[in-house]
């Protein structure tokens, strides 16, 4: 195809939109302006269904005046289209090895570091729906007697603020919870009845631990270190790689030597930033660099 060619994909059962060449790459270029999302050109047909949906659902007739819409930087919209862009896969304890090693290493070496601080503060850069900033809550009420004493805050971030919003809820289906073990189930949830029956509530002894807040990591961060561990799990495979090392920067900028970050299971610092050491799998130290 040339550029300017149309390409239509068509959906069962709704009107088909027309995507030019032309018009997908002013959407790629949108996405990568506001999220720092590099999208291929295999992503047309998802980007085509999601954004699909925004167009019926404003009654628009065309990608060209969505994209017009966009343009004049409507911030609701710039909402919904960032929202409808993000791909949020997540689950419990997901990679459970970094929940072990924030148990077994992160929080001892913040009890040993201490200098009458008496503090510790993580945060989680991809909170999705919420099940990883929970994963991270419950090994730090588990590790209580340890952080005794210890002002302990989790920070959960996402662009995506219908999901957030699912986080701040707490509330999830019985199939969310089968990576969460029984006695884990059982101190952390509370089981749902009558309208609510099938699904559980995290308990406050986690949510208060948690503070969720909308943030893209492409704009300004209001946020202040020095955080002990960072989880950036499966957020930087959208980045290109200069997107990435100003990312990881920014990030070594509110850490200390001797502090962690965890990567997701795809992804590597390797030619990205030499200010962290890889320590672990996935697992990343902040050097003296």
């Amino acid at each position: 195809m040339h550029a300017g060619d149309t390409a239509e994909f068509a959906i069962a059962g709704v009107a088909d939109y027309e995507l030019t060449d032309t018009q997908f790459h002013r959407i790629r270029a949108l996405v990568r302006e506001h999220t720092g999302i590099a999208l291929s050109d295999a992503k047309r047909q998802l980007v085509y269904g999601r954004l699909s949906r925004r167009l019926r659902a404003l009654k628009l007739d065309s990608f060209r005046e969505y994209i017009a819409l966009l343009e004049q930087g409507v911030a609701a919209e710039l909402e919904e289209f960032t929202n409808a862009i993000t791909t949020n896969l997540t689950s419990f304890f997901r990679e459970p090895h970094h929940f072990e090693y924030l148990a077994s290493d992160v929080l001892p070496q913040i009890v040993a570091r201490d200098a009458g601080v008496r503090r510790a503060r993580i945060w989680c850069c991809a909170a999705s729906t919420g099940e990883e900033p929970y994963s991270i809550a419950m090994v730090l009420r588990e590790s209580a007697s340890l952080l005794s004493g210890f002002d302990v805050k989790v920070l959960a971030t996402d662009l995506d603020s219908a999901v957030l919003a699912t986080a701040a809820d707490g509330i999830y289906n019985a199939e969310r919870l089968k990576s969460v073990s029984h006695a884990r189930a059982s101190r952390f949830f509370r089981k749902g009845s009558g309208a609510h029956a099938g699904k559980f509530r995290v308990q406050d002894e986690l949510r208060d631990l948690i503070t969720f807040k909308q943030l893209n990591l492409m704009h300004e961060w209001p946020v202040r270190g020095p955080f002990d561990a960072i989880f950036c799990r499966n957020v930087i495979i959208y980045f290109d790689k200069d997107t990435q090392r100003a990312l990881f920067a920014r990030m070594a900028a509110l850490q200390r030597p001797g502090d962690i970050l965890f990567l997701g299971h795809s992804e590597s610092l390797y030619r990205v930033s030499d200010q962290y050491e890889l320590v672990g799998r996935t697992i990343y130290r902040r050097n003296d660099a």
